[in-house]
């Protein structure tokens, strides 16, 4: 039996909390698994409190840039006291976005080049924030062993694509994909065996989500619309995806 996984959802987050029973049913109901990405050291300490509640919820915690300032030395402890429960780290990365000075970017890259020294030390998966600053990524990246790192939500160029591929990243797209003709294209020139797919809720999405906090419901309709762009039955994607996810879970 196949089974469908979300690779990047923020189900910890307190938008799911007063809906989390049904949406464990429901997953369980349509075989989902889901990548639960944490933020910070509070957020971390949840998903791994929902993880106990579902063996379908496969925990991933860390730091997001935007937090970059909280506890490292904390979220690091969490790491290796759960190193034989967490499916991975993330949601770990770079944003200028967030960066108001010097010393926020020297934060960011602190925090991001240690989590990647956990999880190298640990063989974890990493889930990677990339906005903006895919490049650099790309330059601290290589410093590490990354044979499982996700570069989630891939929003490069065509040239960026190929820098990923080359080395050995996975790439995951969402529910835009459906409707938006830039993500078709990148994803039908990636590499089939690094294609992942993501809902990254509770984002909301337009057009016909009508604005909804991504659910992992949306995983089939994504499924669905990446087997036409590479030309494939649902159920030979969603195997392929399963195979895929499987690698840069290390399971």
């Amino acid at each position: 039996m196949t089974w469908l996984f979300d690779s990047h959802i923020h189900l910890s987050d307190p938008v799911y909390l007063p809906e989390i029973n049904l949406i464990l049913k429901q997953m369980e109901f349509l075989k989902i698994k889901a990548c639960c990405v944490s933020t910070d050291v509070k957020n971390s300490l949840e998903t791994l409190s929902l993880s106990q509640q579902s063996d379908l919820v496969l925990p991933f915690i860390g730091i997001h840039p935007e937090f970059a300032n909280d506890d490292l030395e904390k979220i690091t402890e969490l790491i290796e006291l759960n190193q034989n429960n967490v499916s991975g780290i993330g949601e770990i990365g770079l944003d200028p976005t967030y960066v108001k000075n010097k010393d926020d970017d020297k934060r960011q890259v602190k925090v991001f080049e240690s989590l990647l020294s956990s999880a190298e030390k640990l063989h974890k998966p990493v889930s990677i924030h990339s906005r903006k600053s895919l490049d650099d990524v790309f330059e601290i990246m290589t410093s590490y062993n990354t044979k499982n790192a996700l570069l989630h939500w891939f929003d490069g160029s065509k040239k960026q694509l190929q820098k990923a591929m080359d080395l050995d990243f996975f790439v995951s797209f969402g529910p835009v994909m459906i409707y938006a003709n830039d993500k078709q294209t990148l994803l039908s020139k990636a590499d089939p065996s690094k294609i992942l797919v993501e809902t990254d809720g509770p984002v909301r999405f337009s057009r016909c989500f009508e604005m909804k906090s991504g659910q992992v419901s949306f995983i089939p309709s994504v499924i669905f619309c990446a087997s036409k762009i590479l030309e494939k039955t649902f159920d030979e994607m969603a195997f392929l995806l399963e195979s895929n996810t499987k690698r840069f879970l290390g399971i």
